[in-house]
């Protein structure tokens, strides 16, 4: 369900993204400055020039359905614009952009001193004598190489889209007690041995986070631990007000796939991440955890911990983002349905693109937002 299917942009799109206006279809008619008044004043990038980028990701059909879209540079909104029927106060659904958040909190309790990297996660499932689980680590965890036998999407001719993992944890049988599905699983490589992506293993970490917060196996004050967590650790030092996490029956944040938030929040927790952690000069995260979240895993060059990475995959992964034709700073949380929010630090970019997009199609949305970023220079 939230397999990131992204195609990777072609170094033609690329060159020609970033030609001058000459480039632009001279057929084109010129909009007025109402229409285009969705793009700041301030911004780098002529009005006309940025527009011809945007504009796509709602007028044309191939890109599907676009919601929301966002461009952020230096600090600011310089584009923001939304579809019929959606706003700046609409909240839209995460999907596995989430699995970015899970990342960042993991890193405040490392940083506090309850959670060790590298220690054994503490799950009491696992703690029996002779469990292999007993191996699994943080770090494990956050870079999707746990060795769980956990199945993100339906596999042609094994699994039907009723008996992958992430929909019987989120909707059937697993949905009372996600972590507690996710964590019975078994083994089917060593820890660390190979890359797995998993919603499952998200929700592991979000179980991990609340009972390090309390012991309590009561519901209601799982949840309410865990969201006074998140919003005084996260959300209120960065302003995301419109910002609201979504919990299982047992009081377990659902920190694999679902949070409700606005499009300005998203882009907020982007730019934090942009700063290392840091917001109006206040170091929130510790640099030395968001880079670790921006560094590449063992098993799988663009992805770390958490985050997707601009690093070219494996041979048969689907690349993601556009390893050939950008920075190899840039990052992304991802998410079903083409759900992204993409950073570029050496750019000073964040762009925030929300919608409901199908994987079969998702590859001309994804190679616009390329064209997007491309726009803009990389500072020296």
């Amino acid at each position: 369900m939230h397999k990131i299917k992204l195609a990777m942009i072609s170094a033609v799109t690329i060159a020609l993204s970033g030609c001058s206006g000459n480039s632009e279809p001279d057929a084109v008619p010129q909009k007025s400055p109402a229409e285009l008044a969705y793009i700041s004043d301030s911004s780098s990038i002529a009005k006309a020039r940025l527009d011809t980028a945007i504009a796509p990701l709602f007028d044309d059909s191939a890109m599907a359905e676009t919601r929301a879209l966002i461009v952020m540079h230096q600090g600011k909104i310089i584009a923001e614009r939304y579809g019929e029927g959606y706003d700046e106060d609409t909240r839209f659904i995460s999907w596995s952009m989430a699995k970015s958040f899970t990342g960042a909190l993991i890193g405040f309790l490392v940083a506090d001193g309850r959670l060790v990297l590298d220690d054994p996660a503490p799950v009491p499932a696992w703690q029996r004598p002779g469990d292999p689980r007993g191996d699994i680590t943080l770090r494990h965890l956050l870079h999707m190489s746990s060795g769980l036998d956990h199945s993100e999407v339906a596999e042609e001719g094994i699994k039907t889209v009723f008996e992958a993992d992430t929909n019987r944890m989120l909707f059937l049988d697993g949905a009372q007690d996600v972590a507690a599905y996710a964590e019975a699983r078994t083994m089917e490589a060593r820890p660390g041995e190979q890359f797995e992506y998993s919603t499952a293993t998200s929700m592991i970490l979000s179980d991990i986070i609340t009972r390090t917060l309390t012991r309590s196996t009561d519901p209601q004050v799982r949840r309410e631990v865990t969201l006074r967590f998140i919003r005084g650790r996260l959300l209120e030092p960065l302003g995301m007000d419109g910002t609201y996490p979504e919990f299982d029956p047992n009081g377990t944040f659902l920190g694999g796939s679902i949070i409700q938030a606005t499009a300005r929040d998203y882009a907020k927790f982007g730019e934090f991440l942009r700063h290392n952690g840091a917001r109006k000069g206040a170091q929130h995260l510790p640099v030395g955890w968001v880079r670790f979240m921006k560094t590449s895993s063992q098993n799988d060059p663009a992805y770390g911990g958490h985050l997707w990475l601009n690093k070219r995959r494996p041979e048969g992964r689907n690349q993601v983002l556009f390893p050939d034709n950008g920075p190899d700073t840039i990052f992304a949380a991802l998410g079903h349905l083409g759900q992204q929010i993409v950073v570029s630090p050496e750019q000073q970019l964040t762009v925030v693109r929300l919608g409901k997009t199908q994987d079969d199609v998702l590859a001309p949305m994804s190679a616009q937002i390329g064209r997007i970023m491309a726009l803009f220079p990389i500072s020296s």
